[in-house]
């Protein structure tokens, strides 16, 4: 039996994507072959496209996806034929990701998908959520864990509230009822932000940022979640309260960050770099178990009136896909690859 797959055989622009049928794959010990239904496509897919493949001769791209186990390999407990789930790291130290009609993953790799959400949730989830979950959770004296209550008390500043990322942490942090303040470019990109639930948004192309913020959170902000570093330390270093935490998860704006340091350590700030690749295990299930049961109770959404638009495209046109998030799409992209 066959299966359909994007692959890419040199790294390059979305061009040396294409569409190839491939062997079924059977799961070994400890993993499942999951149908897809949907497969998310991020920035760090088009990323790894441009720059490596990890000495694989062929990749197929897709950390996220979302669809159905169809076959379950030696040893699996906890998964059976006809479960939904949903994927994170899927292509991580792998050659063939979400980007295809089948994908088989260790069970390390699979999360239940709650009966009431979507396939389009699920696929959305992995590297949006996950990212978010560890940014919210390694504040200094912060809950290791999210929830009601878990952030009550707690500001959070999310830079770039209508990106992926930061609508899950909106909605992560509202869910842990925290304070939520989220920075956005546009009206538009304001809307979409409180409909993620953020409490408060601020312009930062407008006026003076810090000043709105500290108006918003006179004794400043407990945590950063932070897209752009490089141009925004100085921004986050002025409105975070002492034994504050700046969680950074991208390099938008620049390769480089200069640090004031008196005014770093004046504050005793925590700074926590994060990238899901090399997250310690431990953390990687906590995320999943947390993100599983916001999902469940709605907690996590998305749609347009979740604030993240979701924007489909078919197997055929992953490369399209691809160019569209390069080019810095406002909401999510995914994969069609089966009917629901």
């Amino acid at each position: 039996m066959h299966m359909r797959a994007v692959v890419y055989r040199e790294t390059g622009p979305s061009s040396v994507l294409s569409v190839v049928e491939r062997e079924l794959p059977e799961p070994g010990p400890g993993e499942v072959r999951i149908r897809l239904v949907r497969s998310g496509v991020n920035p760090t897919d088009w990323k790894f496209r441009t720059t490596t493949m990890n000495g694989q001769d062929e990749v197929t791209p897709g950390q996220d996806g979302a669809g159905v186990v169809d076959a379950v390999g030696p040893g699996v407990e906890g998964f059976g034929i006809g479960d939904r789930v949903w994927t994170m790291l899927a292509q991580h130290g792998r050659a063939y990701g979400t980007a295809a009609e089948q994908t088989v993953q260790p069970v390390d790799n699979v999360v239940h998908l709650p009966s009431g959400a979507s396939y389009d949730l699920g696929a959305s989830l992995g590297v949006p959520a996950v990212t978010a979950h560890r940014a919210l959770t390694c504040a200094w004296g912060g809950p290791r864990r999210l929830g009601p209550g878990a952030l009550a008390g707690r500001t959070v500043l999310v830079a770039g509230g209508a990106g992926a990322v930061g609508n899950a942490a909106i909605q992560l942090a509202r869910w842990s009822d925290a304070t939520v303040i989220a920075t956005v470019s546009s009206p538009e990109k304001a809307a979409l932000a409180m409909a993620a639930g953020a409490d408060h948004t601020v312009d930062y192309t407008e006026g003076d940022t810090a000043r709105r913020v500290l108006a918003l959170a006179p004794d400043g902000v407990d945590q950063v979640v932070e897209v752009a570093p490089a141009v925004n330390i100085d921004l986050d270093l002025e409105v975070l309260k002492v034994h504050g935490t700046l969680a950074i998860y991208a390099n938008n704006g620049g390769e480089d960050m200069t640090v004031p340091l008196r005014s770093a350590f004046s504050k005793n700030l925590r700074f926590q770099f994060l990238i899901l690749y090399t997250l310690d295990r431990g953390l990687l299930a906590a995320a999943a178990e947390d993100v599983y049961a916001a999902a469940e109770v709605g907690a996590l959404r998305v749609g347009e009136d979740a604030g993240l638009a979701v924007h489909h495209f078919a197997l055929e046109d992953a490369a399209a896909a691809h160019d569209a998030v390069e080019g810095g799409l406002v909401g999510k992209a995914l994969l069609d690859i089966a009917a629901d």
